[in-house]
């Protein structure tokens, strides 16, 4: 198996490298990114380029000087500027402003592995300078083109378990890619929560993706939240907040246009990755032996459909659906008007239908059920 894995936006990410522009490169830590910058450099024999990285105070210092002359002088003979973890860099938007506006024909890439300041500092100063990508552990979109539906097939279990993040596909054992996750969780996970927020309090946070991984695909109250990590509602939303904006969490708002008694006001989370959850919660047992499979598999399908969504430029609201009394759907979504309402199961026996208030109130949706017989062409 080759340890690098084409991307699914490595076309647009090429077209959209355009000079006097910026591309912003979106997603956690270790998904993948500087590799698939290495890969364009090399294929498009690119040797006038200056790497900088955002996380050396010797790389910043270069950049401090805001003056035409100091990038001048930086980037003589260079075509291409690529900065890492831009979003340590103070004042980046304006840097990088100066610099595509008054360096004829270089072409910048920004990494980042946060939103925080990247979206703020970046977004102003660079109106209509800039491309935005985002990259995800690796999606079953990516894998289905090296291997077969029989691979796939065999290595659900495993995508269920560990997720895909791209260096675990060059660890042959189940102890090596649990390893490897771990060593995510504790180096690399919450790095800029924790710089960016100057959060003295990690283990809250943990805690908090703890009781998250435990409540997959239910609703979340705030309030719960917070009397059992005594933390006030407020502070509970900010780490959510600030947990989506490092990419380990999304969230799914109740769906609503008119039934009186639909359930809006509370979220679901999920994680972008199932081995983090897996890792945050300590269990990589095989599937045989978990009773939190429909989790599992709820999560798997909510990250990948959305994976799919970006890299395909889907443009869709997502949402669950469910009642006061307990009518649900997992997976909803808006398009224009047009309503399409999914149902997750593991169990290919388990008949469904579509619930009598929704089929009511929305009689124009369409109605899936989305089990191991049919989820390819969900997520692929």
């Amino acid at each position: 198996m080759s340890n690098y894995y084409k991307r699914a936006i490595t076309q647009e990410f090429t077209n959209k490298l355009v000079p006097n522009k910026v591309l912003v490169l979106l997603g956690a830590r270790r998904v993948g990114k500087t590799q698939l910058i290495k890969k364009y450099i090399e294929t498009v024999k690119q040797d006038s380029y200056l790497q900088l990285n955002g996380e050396d105070i010797n790389d910043i210092n270069l950049l401090q000087e805001r003056s035409v002359n100091n990038y001048k002088r930086l980037l003589v003979n260079i075509n291409l500027l690529v900065i890492d973890e831009a979003q340590n860099i103070p004042d980046i938007g304006a840097i990088l402003k100066l610099i595509v506006d008054t360096i004829e024909g270089i072409t910048v890439i920004a990494t980042g592995s946060s939103m925080f300041d990247l979206s703020n500092n970046l977004g102003e100063p660079l109106v209509g300078r800039k491309n935005t990508l985002y990259l995800f552990p690796l999606s079953q979109m990516e894998f289905s083109e090296f291997e077969n539906y029989k691979q796939t097939t065999e290595l659900l279990e495993q995508r269920l378990i560990f997720g895909g993040y791209p260096e675990l596909e060059q660890y042959e054992s189940w102890e090596e890619k649990k390893d490897y996750l771990y060593e995510i969780i504790n180096a690399y996970l919450l790095k800029d929560i924790l710089v960016f927020e100057g959060i003295k309090n990690s283990d809250k946070i943990y805690d908090l993706l703890r009781l998250i991984a435990f409540q997959t695909g239910k609703e979340v109250s705030l309030q719960e939240l917070g009397n059992q990590l005594q933390l006030s509602k407020n502070t509970v939303e900010k780490y959510l907040d600030l947990l989506s904006k490092v990419f380990i969490l999304f969230k799914l708002e109740g769906f609503s246009r008119n039934l009186r008694k639909e359930i809006t006001k509370t979220s679901r989370w999920y994680f972008y990755d199932n081995g983090i959850r897996n890792a945050i919660i300590n269990n990589f047992n095989r599937l045989d032996l978990r009773t939190d499979i429909g989790d599992l598999w709820e999560n798997y399908l909510a990250s990948e459909r959305i994976k799919k969504q970006h890299y395909q430029k889907l443009r869709t609201n997502n949402y669950f659906w469910r009642t006061y009394d307990q009518q649900e759907l997992d997976w909803l979504e808006e398009k224009a008007e047009q309503l399409a309402a999914f149902e997750f199961k593991w169990n290919e026996k388990k008949k469904t239908k579509i619930p009598a208030a929704f089929s009511k109130a929305y009689p124009e949706a369409s109605f899936e059920i989305i089990n191991k017989a049919n989820y390819l062409d969900f997520i692929t």
